[in-house]
């Protein structure tokens, strides 16, 4: 609608008059109706009063009079009211007396005749035997008319009274003119109030709008005042300030991510880089020298090709799009699958890797993101086991098949992690600490991405992955998932086909 106001103090003030303008509008409605009704009532009263009043004394006066129209010209003469014309008819219409004909009413007035007041009375209905009432216009002005059947010395008489609404007119005209002037002036003095209160009650959402378009990834440190926290702007400043929060961590996060990265990517890079120019500035070697220098690129080749893997599957698990191919599948099988592939690994570092008994588990999931998970864990266990040490892997079953789940540790024996590193074991590019053995990279080492990516993928099955303790000589792993078949599937990040195909081959 073009004519609704674009600014909410305006939407605001418009509001404010609209909700007091109807009821007062309203009001003043009602209120008039009332006062005309009042007023009208109040005159009915004094006309059948007035009449009921005429009519006896012109019984009393029939008492002495020949005829009842000497009777009712002296009724006429000595019973006067103000504002009011009686007029006494016979059966046959005849005007027998007259308050106007006889002067009571001064003629100036506009009153109307006999001949009027009678015919008035016949409009009236007053040949009924209950009075009549009836409101009549004319020239003159607006007439309230009574009229009743009366008899008097054996005859029957139309007693007719006739009161002018003038007075009541000019009340009411007073009335209507002051609501016009009123109104208006109470719904301006409204519309002016609503807009300032509401121009004072938004002023400070005006400045928390300034001060937070003036916060930008420069300065996300700053936080808008909050003055009155248990009021709604109080608490809308809360919320923005929660918001600011929230991405001052994800901006360092995401700062702190492409340093790690780049610093990652480059070491591979500059490996290839020198490889490749110390290569291409001896182009006298023998064979042996180039298989050298290209299974040095090879490596690093491929541990740039882990990164970039490894950084595109974080970047699809925050989106929420994580792939997977869900199927039947027995957990048991993906554990001695995964354990079976790492002891070549664990046999070249002098590491036992032990596979304790397990439950049949059957499951619903991913088995490949399963595999790698297990993989990661089993390999971050290895290269951090001492020689001659054992790595154990167990899987249990904890519940019933509707609540409960599973749980798949892996314990090493060594040296273990440091107390004030343990919280960061899951960031992203996080590679151990001195208690572990290994601070730096090496060519065989990852990228600090394994237990983050295993714990991306934990959490898109509906299950956890915790580090459930650590000292020297003893550091267990656990990761817990639902026993229910459909937890894979419902809002965990985990996007795919659904492919329940799979049996069990053992």
């Amino acid at each position: 609608m073009r004519w609704w106001p674009s600014s909410l103090r305006a939407r605001l003030a418009l509001w404010f008059t609209i909700v007091l303008g109807v009821p007062l509008v309203a009001f003043a409605i009602v209120s008039y109706v009332v006062f005309d009704r009042t007023l009208l009532t109040r005159t009915d009263h004094f006309v059948e009063d007035a009449l009921s009043a005429f009519a006896r004394e012109l019984a009393n006066e029939r008492r002495m009079a020949p005829s009842n129209a000497v009777a009712a010209r002296t009724t006429v003469h000595e019973v006067r009211f103000a504002q009011l014309q009686v007029v006494i008819a016979d059966r046959d219409g005849r005007v027998l007396a007259s308050s106007a004909a006889d002067d009571a009413v001064s003629r100036g007035t506009g009153t109307p005749d006999a001949d009027e007041a009678r015919a008035l009375a016949a409009v009236a209905g007053v040949g009924a035997e209950a009075p009549a009432m009836v409101t009549l216009t004319s020239t003159a002005g607006a007439w309230r008319v009574h009229g009743r059947r009366i008899t008097i010395g054996g005859e029957p008489l139309l007693l007719a009274g006739i009161a002018s609404l003038r007075d009541i007119e000019d009340v009411l005209a007073r009335i209507r003119r002051a609501f016009l002037v009123a109104i208006p002036l109470l719904l301006a003095a409204a519309a002016a109030g609503g807009y300032f209160m509401a121009r004072r009650s938004l002023s400070p959402v005006g400045a928390m709008g300034a001060r937070a378009a003036a916060i930008t990834d420069a300065n996300l440190h700053e936080r808008l005042p909050v003055v009155t926290p248990h009021d709604e702007l109080g608490g809308l400043a809360v919320v923005i300030n929660s918001l600011l929060d929230r991405l001052e961590r994800a901006f360092a996060q995401q700062r702190r991510f492409m340093a790690d990265a780049s610093h990652e990517l480059r070491t591979p890079a500059a490996i290839l880089n020198t490889e490749a120019q110390v290569t291409l500035s001896r182009p006298q070697r023998s064979e042996a020298e180039y298989r050298e220098s290209m299974g040095v690129m090879q490596q690093a080749a491929a541990r740039l090709t882990r990164i970039v893997d490894d950084l595109f599957l974080l970047a699809r698990a925050d989106a929420g799009h994580l792939v997977a191919r869900l199927r039947d599948l027995y957990l048991d099988e993906v554990v001695h699958a995964v354990t079976r592939a790492v002891r070549p690994l664990a046999e070249q570092r002098g590491v036992r890797v032990e596979l304790l008994p397990v439950v049949d588990a059957p499951f619903h999931g991913d088995a490949d993101l399963l595999g790698r998970l297990l993989l990661n864990l089993l390999d971050n266990a290895i290269k951090f086991s001492v020689g001659g040490g054992t790595v154990s892997v167990a899987l249990s079953r904890h519940g019933d098949a509707r609540g409960g789940r599973y749980e798949i540790r892996v314990v090493d024996d060594g040296p273990g992690i440091a107390p004030e590193v343990q919280e960061r074991v899951f960031e992203r590019f996080f590679r151990g600490d001195p208690a572990r053995g290994r601070v730096e990279p090496t060519e065989t080492s990852g990228a600090g991405l394994g237990l983050a990516i295993a714990r991306r993928i934990a959490e898109a099955h509906g299950g956890t992955l915790q580090l459930v303790s650590s000292r020297p000589g003893r550091t267990e792993f656990c990761l817990s998932l639902p026993t229910t078949a459909v937890a894979a599937a419902e809002g965990r990040g985990v996007t795919g086909a659904d492919d329940s195909s799979g049996q069990r081959q053992r």
